[in-house]
C-alpha cells in the first residue's frame, strides 16, 4: 500500500512564500510522474504543476514565474515552491505520483494567503 503525505500548508500573507512537501511511503517502485494539484471553495480541483521522471516540468499560467516544483527520487518525495502568493492561490493543494502500481494521491493541505 502507498501513501501520500504533504506538509507545508498554512496561513501566509499576500506576497509571501510557502513550500509544500509531500512524500510518498510504502510498496513504491516506480514514480513516473509527480503533481500538485489544488481545489478552492466551489471550484474543480485544477493542476498547479508537476514533473517527470526525467525532471521536466509544467505549470498552470497562473502560477509560472511564482512557483517551482521539484523532486527528490531518493527519498520519494515532491516540493512546490511557492513565492509571491496571492489570495487567489488559496486552496487545498493535493499531491499526486503516478508509478507503476497506479496513481495515488494525498489527503490535502490546506493554503491560506490573506492579510
Amino acid at each position: 500500500q502507498v501513501q501520500l503525505v504533504e506538509s507545508g500548508g498554512g496561513l501566509v500573507q499576500p506576497g509571501g512564500s510557502l513550500r509544500l512537501s509531500c512524500a510518498a511511503s510504502g510498496s513504491i517502485f516506480n514514480i513516473y510522474r509527480m503533481g500538485w494539484y489544488r481545489q478552492a471553495p466551489g471550484k474543480q480541483r485544477e493542476l498547479v504543476a508537476h514533473v517527470a521522471g526525467g525532471s521536466s516540468t509544467a505549470y498552470a499560467d497562473s502560477v509560472k514565474g511564482r512557483f517551482t516544483i521539484s523532486r527528490d527520487n531518493a527519498k520519494n518525495t515532491v516540493y512546490l515552491q511557492m513565492n509571491s502568493l496571492k489570495p487567489e492561490d488559496t486552496a487545498v493543494y493535493y499531491c499526486n505520483m503516478d508509478t507503476s502500481s497506479g496513481s495515488y494521491w494525498g489527503q490535502g493541505t490546506q493554503v491560506t494567503v490573506s492579510s
